[in-house]
């Protein structure tokens, strides 16, 4: 019984060795890979714009809060809510009786002192009357025609007109109110142009300058862009959020745009062309970064890679890319460099006409 066990021992052992030697062995036939499908882009030069992104808040070109400058009663009103007005439209009429006669009595005291002049300075000439009433005469007139300037100013005071052309907001004041200064009449806002202010961080200080170009989106317009440039610069940056602000100038020749709305603002530091790839190419490995290229005959191989802005999928790649190349973007990990793949082409992506990448406030 022994001798049959170690029989059946030694044959097992000599059936392994001959699997594991021989030079037609199963074990010594290697599985060939099966070849890979991997989607792949060309590298391509685009259009690429470094931006700041912030939020600011719109205002009015020109802004006044309508109000008297005396105490008196409301006889007139000559606008309705919202009226777009020219520069100098009446707006409120206030009771004025009693500066229109101080200016007629001022005119008339005026223009007799000046007839009682005229009379005396033959006289004067010929030394009948003194110099003395000559210069008194003249005292009065100077005297009569100030007070005449100052009740024609009272009497303009009682009229209130627009000192710029713009668009009225809701009247506060009925005919027959006592008004006095401070009361709010109605508002005034010139909104041809759009001031919109924003804050960036002084990080991006560098970078800023008069005449940089800016693009805005209001929750109201949720399909328009709004362009607009850089006016100033505010010369002081915050010291709680370590930002400037910056104004820039909107055209709103459609008045759509009105003070007080929150708008989206991109600032544009920098537009070049650039070679961009979708953030799906890269391969980072510690504190570098890869791409998998596939040459003419279809067979993978590795390159490092400097890259630039990114943003939303995309990524500028500054080095390791030549314009053309096939840079795989689906299937990285099926692949390692050296084997050989069916490659096919990406759909037509968007990003090749309008990718904006950059840094966000």
């Amino acid at each position: 019984m022994k001798k049959i066990i170690i029989m059946i021992i030694l044959a097992s052992v000599a059936w392994f060795a001959y699997q594991e030697f021989a030079p037609n062995s199963p074990s010594k036939v290697k599985k060939a890979r099966p070849i890979a499908n991997v989607v792949v882009a060309k590298a391509a030069m685009e259009l690429v714009r470094d931006e700041v992104e912030a939020l600011g808040t719109s205002k009015a070109y020109e802004s006044i809060t309508v109000t008297p400058k005396v105490t008196e009663v409301v006889t007139k009103i000559n606008f309705s809510d919202g009226d777009s007005v020219e520069k100098g439209r009446l707006l409120v009429q206030l009771q004025d009786r009693e500066q229109v006669a101080r200016v007629t009595v001022a005119r008339v005291r005026v223009s007799d002192h000046m007839r009682e002049l005229e009379r005396i300075r033959s006289l004067v000439t010929s030394q009948t009357i003194a110099e003395l009433e000559r210069d008194r005469l003249q005292t009065l007139i100077d005297t009569t025609k100030a007070e005449l300037v100052q009740a024609q100013s009272a009497l303009k005071d009682r009229t209130i007109t627009a000192p710029f052309k713009g668009r009225l907001g809701l009247r506060q004041i009925s005919v027959g109110s006592l008004v006095s200064p401070g009361t709010v009449i109605t508002t005034l806002d010139d909104i041809s142009i759009i001031k919109l202010d924003f804050s960036v961080p002084e990080r991006f200080l560098q970078s800023l300058a008069i005449g940089k170009n800016v693009e805005a989106t209001a929750v109201a317009f949720p399909d328009e862009l709004f362009t607009g440039q850089v006016v100033s610069i505010d010369s002081r940056v915050n010291p709680t959020t370590r930002a400037v602000t910056v104004r820039a100038e909107i055209a709103n020749a459609r008045h759509r745009l009105l003070p007080g709305m929150l708008m989206k603002v991109k600032l544009i530091k920098e537009s070049r062309e650039a070679l961009i790839l979708p953030e799906s190419a890269i391969i980072p490995i510690q504190d570098r970064h890869y791409v998998y290229l596939v040459n003419d005959e279809n067979v993978v191989f590795k390159k490092e890679v400097e890259l630039g802005l990114r943003k939303r999928g995309w990524v500028e790649v500054l080095t390791g890319v030549e314009l053309g190349e096939q840079v795989v973007i689906r299937g990285i990990l099926k692949v390692r460099p050296g084997d050989k793949v069916k490659v096919q082409f990406s759909e037509n992506f968007s990003f090749l006409k309008e990718a904006k990448v950059g840094p966000t406030a």
